[in-house]
């Protein structure tokens, strides 16, 4: 009897570990059922971004989540925000025999704001969110291709993914 005791409270014990599976997680208010995601604002030199990443995160919170999203503000729950503040490009590898960049480094800088309609609550905010990604350039004229704009759908993706996942996390 004082065994199976013990082992209850062990088990008791280990169940309010706080431990999640990541990824799982949904910090957000239970009241929460339409979000709005409108373009974003644009204070950067790259204008297809404003139009993308809105699309991204769009495609990231209808497969990962519970929340519907809506195209009108007025008739969401949340409202999420977004200002593309800034983007980098630079040259990280060249080509040695042609003295061409063969690899390029991209950084984004968004301000984001997930705000409850209703109430007027910031539900979550980060302020110069960085992303980075990277992409290669065919060295040799007869195969190459502009890699910039695939380049920046994958960013595009990842900023979605990794945003939608801080935002249900409250990370």
């Amino acid at each position: 009897m004082k065994r199976a005791l013990a082992a209850a409270l062990a088990a008791l014990s280990l169940t309010g570990c706080g431990y999640h599976v990541g990824g799982r997680a949904d910090l957000l208010p239970s009241t929460l059922h339409t979000i709005a995601i409108p373009a974003f604002a644009n204070a950067s030199p790259r204008y297809r971004l404003t139009g993308q990443l809105p699309a991204a995160i769009t495609r990231e919170f209808l497969t990962r989540t519970r929340y519907r999203v809506v195209a009108d503000p007025n008739e969401a729950d949340a409202v999420l925000y977004g200002t593309v503040k800034n983007y980098f490009s630079f040259p990280t590898i060249f080509d040695q025999r042609t003295g061409r960049a063969a690899g390029v480094q991209v950084h984004v800088f968004l301000d984001v704001k997930l705000v409850e309609r209703a109430t007027g609550n910031v539900l979550f905010e980060r302020q110069n969110y960085e992303f980075r990604g990277r992409y290669e350039i065919a060295t040799d004229q007869a195969q190459y291709f502009d890699e910039s704009s695939t380049a920046l759908e994958r960013l595009c993706r990842e900023v979605a993914r990794q945003l939608v996942s801080s935002i249900l996390e409250a990370f």
